[in-house]
């Protein structure tokens, strides 16, 4: 037991009231932050070639030891002091905890040569500079009127539509995305030539995101047995790894995009289909694939058609998060996208794959290239520190919470918990975030946004980029973010309250 822990586990939050004691508990907990944050930076020092990310990760280091802890006795302590500044540690560990004991040594009439100095202003706002400059060299520079940007998925339409892409900036979008899951280096080539055209006439530039499709597991060739149209509860599903050639009367059939999964499926794991509005049980596994058996659908049953998305949240899927078309794509994409979309990536190890690739084709160039990493799976949130530290180690670094599939694999009930932890975890490596999945949604389809998605817009100004998806009214969704995304700069940075003056009352 360390010795942060002894004290939690043995003080009363009356003896925590005493500055002294405080003092000695907040003294142990430094210790223990540079003790446990400098064994894990060691662990990582040979990995980061870019010299201006060694603060960044010794402070995500840091952050890593401080959050060890459970720290909420002390947050409350420290509030009657007017010290609970502790709650907003995320970019500055150390100027945080050694600005807390050095007033609180002062309030107790401590020595001065036994307390750490108190860090000078700059060293407060040396980590907000930090995830400024990081995320410069991802997006590029701000406007002066909104640091927090705007991402626009592009559709097929775009290819062909100048006037599309020339509105869209005008309204204050700043980075385009182009999913290389649809279409061909035709028409994204059309839609580069666009955005730089309307970047000329405009005077402002705009990055390109490029977004491998990744081994993304889909229905295919989906059979109906001949006596039903929709899937229910209880009916099941023959998941095959070849194309089912008849119907069955009994079975629902389909086969998989990927078929190396199922040798790694056990009886008894989670299956979900759709985004979760189908979800199923494997009952029984078999030479041909998998019997699922349906467990969660709507009264009226759903249709099942192929294309849609299965997710394995059970299973840890050993799977290549480049597939033979990524890397055909990645010719194209390395020499034309500011930013890589890393679909699927779980481990360190993925990171590398990408990195190597990039090298193949760009040679002394490839650090140049920014990496977006999107988190999707139980295995990516557990290993984001390594991927922060081999991928921002070693080039422009950023990552994307893409939440549609994310929500899937842990669980809807812990997706909020989900995204705030990697927030924090980001800023603590001044990494920026991309705020991604169904912002706006129905605004961008329908014209008309429900009152949660005007909440989930303004929260996403913690994030320093928020991703739109195509639709029909797009661009009347840009303008209302790029509104919502303006006030809400001046009322929040972060997790901290700007304290702008009301003016409602």
């Amino acid at each position: 037991m360390s010795k942060i822990d002894f004290y939690q586990e043995t003080l009363t939050q009356e003896q925590l009231a005493s500055p002294h004691i405080l003092l000695k508990v907040l003294q142990s907990v430094r210790h223990a932050v540079v003790r446990d944050g400098s064994a894990i930076f060691e662990q990582w020092r040979s990995l980061i070639e870019r010299k201006a990310f060694i603060p960044s990760s010794i402070n995500l280091a840091y952050y890593l030891a401080f959050r060890r802890h459970d720290m909420r006795e002390i947050q409350l302590s420290l509030i009657p002091w007017g010290l609970s500044s502790l709650g907003q540690i995320e970019a500055r560990v150390l100027p945080n905890l050694d600005g807390v004991i050095a007033t609180l040594g002062a309030l107790c009439g401590q020595d001065p040569t036994l307390l750490p100095k108190h860090p000078p202003l700059r060293a407060f706002f040396e980590g907000d500079r930090l995830l400024k400059s990081h995320t410069d060299e991802v997006f590029g520079h701000a406007d002066e009127s909104r640091q927090v940007r705007i991402m626009v998925t592009l559709p097929t339409t775009a290819a062909t539509d100048f006037e599309l892409i020339l509105d869209l900036i005008k309204r204050g979008t700043d980075c385009f995305r182009i999913n290389c899951a649809h279409d061909t280096q035709t028409e994204w080539q059309a839609m580069i030539n666009h955005i730089r055209e309307a970047e000329k006439v405009l005077g402002k530039t705009c990055k390109i995101l490029m977004d491998l499709g990744g081994p993304k597991i889909r229905l295919n060739h989906v059979l109906l047995p001949n006596s039903k149209k929709r899937i229910h509860q209880g009916d099941g599903l023959l998941l095959t790894r070849n194309e089912p050639e008849t119907p069955d009367e009994m079975y629902f059939q389909a086969s998989c995009t990927l078929p190396e999964i199922f040798d790694q499926l056990t009886i008894g794991e989670t299956v979900w289909i759709d985004d979760g509005h189908i979800g199923a049980t494997v009952e029984e596994l078999m030479p041909e694939g998998a019997l699922l058996r349906i467990n969660h659908a709507r009264s009226k049953g759903e249709k099942l058609k192929d294309d849609k998305g299965i997710n394995f949240p059970d299973t840890t899927l050993d799977l290549n998060p480049l597939t033979e078309k990524d890397r055909q794509d990645l010719d194209f994409v390395a020499t034309h996208a500011d930013l890589i979309g890393y679909s699927f990536v779980q481990k360190a190890n993925d990171i590398e794959i990408l990195q190597w690739e990039l090298k193949n084709r760009l040679g002394k160039d490839w650090q140049k290239v920014a990496i977006i990493a999107k988190i999707e799976t139980p295995t990516a949130v557990k290993n984001l520190p390594e991927l922060i530290i081999h991928g921002a180690g070693k080039q422009p670094f950023g990552v994307m919470i893409a939440r549609g599939d994310l929500a899937v694999e842990i669980g809807y009930q812990r997706l909020a918990e989900i995204q705030e932890e990697i927030l924090w975890l980001c800023q603590a490596a001044h990494v920026p975030v991309i705020w991604a999945t169904q912002v706006l949604e129905n605004l961008v389809k329908n014209s008309i946004p429900s009152r949660a998605e005007m909440t989930d817009a303004a929260m996403a100004e913690r994030a320093e980029c928020v991703m739109l998806n195509k639709g029909k009214f797009v661009g009347e969704a840009v303008t209302t973010l790029d509104g919502v995304l303006s006030r809400m700069e001046a009322h929040q940075s972060k997790k901290t309250p700007q304290l702008r003056a009301l003016h409602s009352w």
